[in-house]
């Protein structure tokens, strides 16, 4: 693997697929220790850089790194010298010196990790840069399929909604597209981004066609926090033209799965009756992740096993 992991372009098949075994691995050699900890990272220093509010993301990458035994520092913007006006770089320049092995950064601006990446000489990784990337989303989702479906090669992925603001669709396309998913993308015309037809993935407008032909439905959050203008009618006509309940999960094929990347608006592009269903892997991939992202620390500072 590189040195960072800033986007899925980053992961080769051979990459991406050593992530999702050594993941694997994790579950495996911790589904029987009482004490869910391994050694690999100790005297690893990790630090969470958080520009932007998360919940599940920062709490995963706390709880995986501390999995691994990492000494782990949480850094949030709001309360920091952040508030005070110190700016990216000064901020990277604190945090080499204080020597830290590993920086996992959410940031608001596309393409801060990578600029990041330039500052400071331990490995970066990417947990969400603007409407631009979200890698460990993208193998956490991968992760997950291949563990209900037992393979992704050929595996039609339909992603749904607002894929405009959705910095976990760009990755899952790239990400699901190396590993020989076939993608679907399908939204509102004015949810789709510019040069959208240049992404290996086929477009759609109608949810309805692409369901009977889907193995994996994954629905997007609408992010109305990055909307300054009407993108679509209303909430109402969203859900009914792009909503999945539980008519439309019944056009789905018998073994299809549903996903979400969380956090859900229940009732607009997913129905509660949907997220709670036993085809529904939203549990599922929030517990994937903490696994996924130990792999990605684990390869990344290149802890030894024991």
């Amino acid at each position: 693997m590189k040195r960072h992991l800033l986007e899925a372009a980053d992961l080769d098949r051979d990459d991406a697929t050593l992530v999702l075994d050594t993941a694997a691995q994790i579950d495996q050699a911790l589904a029987g220790r009482e004490v869910k900890k391994l050694p690999t990272l100790r005297g690893r220093t990790v630090v969470n850089l958080f520009y932007e509010d998360s919940t599940r993301t920062r709490i995963s990458f706390e709880l995986a790194a501390k999995r691994l035994s990492a000494d782990v520092i949480n850094f949030s913007a709001k309360g920091s010298s952040v508030s005070k006006g110190e700016s990216l770089k000064d901020t990277a320049l604190t945090l080499e010196a204080m020597g830290a092995d590993g920086v996992v950064v959410r940031h608001s601006a596309s393409g801060a990790p990578h600029r990041l990446a330039n500052w400071v000489r331990g490995s970066v990784v990417n947990a969400g840069d603007g409407t631009h990337e979200h890698p460990t989303q993208a193998l956490l989702d991968a992760y997950t399929i291949r563990q209900r479906l037992g393979r992704l090669d050929g595996v039609r992925v339909t992603i749904v909604g607002d894929v405009l603001h959705s910095r976990v669709a760009r990755s899952n396309v790239g990400l699901l597209h190396t590993l020989g998913a076939e993608v679907t993308l399908v939204a509102p015309p004015t949810l789709l981004p510019v040069g959208v037809g240049s992404w290996p993935a086929h477009v759609g407008y109608d949810l309805d066609a692409a369901l009977p032909k889907s193995d994996v439905v994954m629905m997007l959050r609408v992010q109305a926090e990055r909307m300054n203008a009407s993108f679509f009618p209303s909430a109402r006509e969203y859900s009914r033209r792009y909503g999945l309940d539980a008519r439309r999960m019944a056009a789905l094929p018998d073994d299809a799965i549903v996903m979400h990347p969380g956090p859900m608006n229940r009732g607009m592009e997913i129905a509660a009756e949907v997220a709670d269903s036993v085809r529904s892997t939203i549990v599922e991939q929030v517990a994937n992740g903490v696994s996924t992202r130990m792999a990605v620390l684990y390869l990344l500072l290149g802890g030894s096993p024991q």
